[in-house]
C-alpha cells in the first residue's frame, strides 16, 4: 500500500510540472549522476543578471540581446531540481569564496545573498563538462561579461572568474570565452584588482588560456608593457602563498606555451627583469631555513625580500605545508627559462641562484618537499653544464654530494632526472683528487658512499638499461651519455685508493661500519655495470 501511494505521489508531482518547461531533446537529455534539470540552470543564470536602479526606484537588467534570450525564456517560477552528490566541492573550486572579505560589509540584502548562492552553485557545476556546456549554450558567458563591467563587488567579481575558470577547463566552453567579443580583454583588465582571491582566480584563467589551442588571442592582450609590469609586480609584492602560486603558474604557462606565445612575452618579460625576481621569489621562499637572515647581497636584486631563500626558510622553521607547491612551481618556472638557450646563461651564471638550488639539496627532509629536490638536481645538473668551473666549488661538499644519493628514492620514474643526478655525481668526483687529499676528507667520501650502497645498487638494478634508450631531453641535453658510467669508475678509483691506504696505515683507521664485505661489495657493483 505505502509503495502504491509513492508511485501515486510521484505521478501527481509530474502533473503539476510547470508547462512552460517542455522536455529536452532525447540527444540532450542527461544520463549521470550528477544530472541537473536544464531549466534549472536556466533559473541560476537567470538570478545572475546584473540589475541597476533606476529612478523612481525602478529596475531595469542590464547586458545584451542574448540576456534578454534568457529573460524571454524563463520566469521566476523555474523549478529548482536536487543536484545529486552536490556536496562534493569541484575540485577546480578556489579556496575561501563562502567568506567575507575583510571591510566588505556582512549585511547583504536578500538579493545579494541569492545571488552569491546561485553563483557558487554555477562555479561547481562548471567543473563538469556536460553542464559547462549547457552554460554556455544559455548564455552564461554574456551574463558573466556584464556583471563584470558593472559590479562594485569584489565577492561578485571573484565568483564571476570562478566560474569562467572552470569553464575554461573545457574545449568547447574555452572556444566560446574566446569569440566572445571583449571577454579577454575584460578578464586582463582584472589584473588591476587589489583583492587576492580575485587575483588568483584572473592567474588560474589566463593559465588555463595560455595553454590552449587560442594562447596567441590571450597573449596578444598581456603582451603591453603595462599589463607585464602589473604581473611582475603582483609577484614581487604579494606575500599570500596561493597568489605567489597562481601568478608564478602562469610565468610557467607563458614560457611553456607555443613558440609564439614564447616569442611576444617572453622577451619583453626578461628586459623587465623576469630573471631577478623568479630568483628573489627563490630566495625569499628559502630564508626561513637560515632563520629568516637575507644575505645582503640579495637586496641588489630589486625592491623585494630574496622570496626563494622565504620559502626554504619555511621548511625548517614554520613548517607550513602550503608553502611547499609554491616553492616548486618557482623552482619549475626557472627550469622552463634554464632551457631556453638565449636566456640560460643569465639564469645558470646567477651564483646566488646557484647556492640556493645546491641548499636544497642538502635539505634533510626530502620527504615532503622530494618534488622540489628532484627539480633542483635537473637545475643543478643544466647549470653545470652551462657552466662547468661551478662544479668545483662543490665538489669537496660533503653533505651536498650525500644530498644527492638521496634524491634518487624519488626519480624511481624519471629517467631524465635520474641521468641527471648521475651527471652531477661524476663532475663533482672527477675533480676529487684522492691521491692528494687528506685521510680525513678520504674517509668522508667513502663513508657516504658505503652507506649510499644500497641507493646505488637499486638504481643500477631497476634502471640498468635507461641509458641504452638513447633518449636524449631537454633537461638532459648537452651532457655525456655515460655519466653514470663515469661515475661509477671514479667511484672504484677511490674505494681502491682507500683500501691502499688502509694496508699501508694502521688498522684503526678504519671505522668499525667501513668493513672489507661493504668495500668489496661496493666495487663488485660497480665493475659489473662499467664492463
Amino acid at each position: 500500500m505505502a509503495a502504491s501511494n509513492s508511485a501515486q505521489d510521484q505521478l501527481e508531482e509530474d502533473c503539476f510540472v510547470p508547462s512552460h518547461h517542455p522536455s529536452a531533446p532525447s540527444d540532450e537529455l542527461f544520463d549521470i549522476s550528477t544530472a541537473v534539470d536544464p531549466s534549472y540552470v536556466i533559473s541560476l543564470i537567470r538570478k545572475l543578471l546584473p540589475v541597476a536602479q533606476k529612478s523612481g526606484g525602478n529596475t531595469e537588467i542590464l547586458g545584451s540581446n542574448c540576456i534578454d534570450e534568457i529573460v524571454n525564456s524563463s520566469n521566476d517560477n523555474c523549478k529548482r531540481m536536487e543536484i545529486v552528490d552536490d556536496s562534493t566541492e569541484s575540485v577546480f573550486r578556489g579556496e575561501g569564496e563562502g567568506d567575507l572579505r575583510e571591510g566588505e560589509s556582512s549585511g547583504l540584502s536578500a538579493g545579494e545573498e541569492v545571488w552569491e548562492e546561485c553563483g557558487c552553485v554555477l562555479w561547481d557545476l562548471a567543473a563538469n563538462q556536460t553542464h559547462a556546456e549547457l552554460m554556455v549554450q544559455n548564455f552564461i558567458l554574456d551574463v558573466l561579461l556584464a556583471n563584470l563591467m558593472a559590479t562594485q563587488s569584489v565577492r561578485v567579481t571573484e565568483i564571476c572568474l570562478g566560474i569562467l575558470g572552470n569553464l575554461a577547463c573545457h574545449e568547447v566552453p574555452m572556444k566560446h570565452i574566446v569569440s566572445t567579443n571583449g571577454l579577454i580583454a575584460v578578464i586582463v583588465d582584472q589584473l588591476f584588482l587589489d583583492d587576492t582571491q580575485s587575483l588568483c582566480e584572473v592567474f588560474r584563467l589566463l593559465s588555463s588560456g595560455l595553454q590552449g589551442p587560442e594562447c596567441i588571442k590571450w597573449a596578444e592582450e598581456l603582451q603591453s608593457e603595462h599589463m607585464l609590469s602589473r604581473i611582475l609586480w603582483i609577484i614581487e609584492n604579494t606575500l599570500n602563498p596561493q597568489l605567489i602560486e597562481k601568478s608564478v603558474g602562469l610565468l610557467s604557462s607563458m614560457l611553456e606555451s607555443q613558440k609564439e606565445v614564447e616569442h611576444t612575452l617572453l622577451s619583453a618579460l626578461m628586459k623587465l627583469g623576469l630573471a631577478s625576481i623568479l630568483v628573489n621569489l627563490l630566495a625569499f621562499e628559502m630564508s626561513k631555513l637560515t632563520n629568516d637572515r637575507i644575505p645582503e647581497s640579495l637586496h641588489s636584486f630589486g625592491n623585494v625580500i630574496n622570496l626563494l631563500a622565504f620559502e626554504m626558510s619555511k621548511l625548517t622553521n614554520d613548517r607550513i605545508p602550503e608553502r611547499y607547491p609554491v616553492l616548486d612551481v618557482i623552482l619549475r618556472a626557472l627550469e622552463a627559462l634554464c632551457i631556453i638557450d638565449v636566456y640560460s646563461l643569465e639564469i645558470c651564471s646567477n651564483k646566488e641562484f646557484f647556492r640556493l638550488v645546491c641548499d636544497l639539496i642538502k635539505f634533510p627532509d626530502k620527504v615532503e618537499v622530494s618534488t622540489c629536490c628532484v627539480t633542483a638536481g635537473v637545475l643543478i645538473a643544466n647549470i653545470l653544464s652551462d657552466v662547468p668551473d661551478l662544479a668545483s666549488n662543490i665538489s669537496l661538499d660533503f653533505p651536498f654530494l650525500e644530498g644527492l644519493f638521496d634524491i634518487f628514492p624519488f626519480t624511481s620514474e624519471d629517467c631524465e632526472a635520474r641521468c641527471a643526478l648521475w651527471s652531477i655525481i661524476a663532475r663533482l668526483l672527477v675533480r676529487v683528487r684522492e691521491d692528494e687529499m687528506s685521510t680525513s676528507s678520504l674517509r668522508q667520501i667513502v663513508f657516504i658512499l658505503l652507506s649510499k650502497s644500497d641507493v646505488i645498487e637499486d638504481d643500477l638494478f631497476d634502471h640498468q638499461f635507461d641509458e641504452n634508450k638513447g633518449f636524449e631531453s631537454l633537461a638532459t641535453s648537452g651532457r655525456k651519455p655515460n655519466a653514470r658510467t663515469l661515475a661509477l669508475r671514479r667511484i672504484t678509483c677511490i674505494l681502491n685508493r682507500w683500501n691502499a691506504l688502509r694496508d699501508s696505515s694502521e688498522k684503526d683507521m678504519m671505522e668499525e661500519h667501513v668493513t672489507d664485505e661493504k668495500i668489496c661489495r661496493l666495487l663488485g657493483i660497480c665493475h659489473k655495470h662499467t664492463v
